[in-house]
């Protein structure tokens, strides 16, 4: 049996594993289907991970996380987790795709979200090098330039703000002629000069060269196009949870979520469930910064030790 189980492989898991292991849990595993790293290994430059300076990409930053790791003992298995449940006594089974299980005294969950996709032309391929669904995190890049910002809801329009401090302009697409946001954040954007609302309009395609993004074209809805010249275009039309894992077999939910899909959890990082943590992007109100999932991965760790020791 394990002392804790760890399901997820990025900056989260990945430091629940260095924590647990530091601290003194004897077996711990963590599933990853994948190679170890997250979404952050597809960003083309990381500038905001306290410590770093100069140029490296969101694949170098966590080469050598794994290895930190498993030189304390984390072990891991490159297998695929399909459900997470917890019987009477309070033991924990992780159950895996190819059919097998094992048990555990603790579970941390790390599974993360993914940004949903606008769906236009070249999205998939300028994606890292000028699209982006991370004004913080590359935000910086675009300083004195023109961006884009495809959506309508309160997290678009926050990043819209957050952009025009840094960027000469901000063109705001949205398809309709109303955001769903605010209405205190939809004042803000009204009244700040340097965002232009492009509104009735849906994203056809980005285009650029080999250096990245140079443009976008849109469509509106009484049929004519528009080419905007920008480096960068940002996306914000949600994320989709992946909380498969704590789906049981009746349809539930093996904790308390919010209406959205995320982990409800405390400061700690419990959830409703003793012995059950989540870490990182898939639990609620998550920055989705790398600093902030590690932070997240730290805690849950120091709260699975305490668990773990006291029963």
């Amino acid at each position: 049996m394990l002392d804790c189980a760890i399901i997820g492989g990025g900056p989260a898991g990945l430091t629940a594993g260095l924590y647990t292991t530091r601290g003194g849990l004897a077996d711990v595993t963590m599933f990853e289907k994948g190679m170890p790293g997250g979404q952050i290994t597809m960003s083309s430059e990381i500038e905001n991970y306290p410590g770093v300076t100069g140029h490296i990409s969101g694949m170098d930053l966590m080469i050598p996380w794994p290895e930190q790791c498993q030189k304390f003992g984390l072990k891991h298995e490159m297998a695929e987790v399909v459900r997470v449940s917890r019987g009477a006594e309070g033991i924990f089974t992780v159950h895996k795709g190819d059919g097998s299980s094992v048990e555990a005294k603790s579970v941390i969950v790390c599974t993360g979200s993914t940004p949903k996709r606008a769906g236009f032309i070249g999205e998939d391929v300028f994606f890292g090098r000028g699209v982006s669904t991370c004004a913080t995190c590359d935000g910086f890049f675009y300083k004195g330039k023109e961006v884009a910002v495809i959506g309508g809801g309160d997290t678009a329009l926050e990043e819209a703000l957050y952009l025009a401090k840094i960027c000469a302009k901000v063109y705001l697409i949205h398809r309709r002629d109303t955001f769903r946001a605010a209405p205190s954040t939809i004042e803000r954007v009204k009244n700040t000069e340097s965002i232009e609302l492009v509104l009735n309009a849906t994203p056809e395609e980005v285009v650029g060269d080999a250096s990245g993004v140079t443009g976008i074209r849109v469509a509106f809805a009484e049929g004519t196009t528009r080419h905007i010249d920008v480096p960068g275009v940002f996306t914000f039309v949600g994320y989709n949870v992946n909380n498969q894992v704590l789906i049981q077999e009746d349809g539930s939910f093996l904790c308390d979520m919010t209406p959205w899909g995320e982990v409800k959890v405390d400061l700690s990082m419990k959830t409703s469930v003793p012995g059950l943590f989540a870490a990182g992007d898939m639990r609620e109100q998550a920055p989705k910064q790398v600093v902030c999932a590690a932070g997240d991965g730290a805690v849950a760790a120091l709260q699975a030790i305490a668990y773990v020791d006291h029963h």
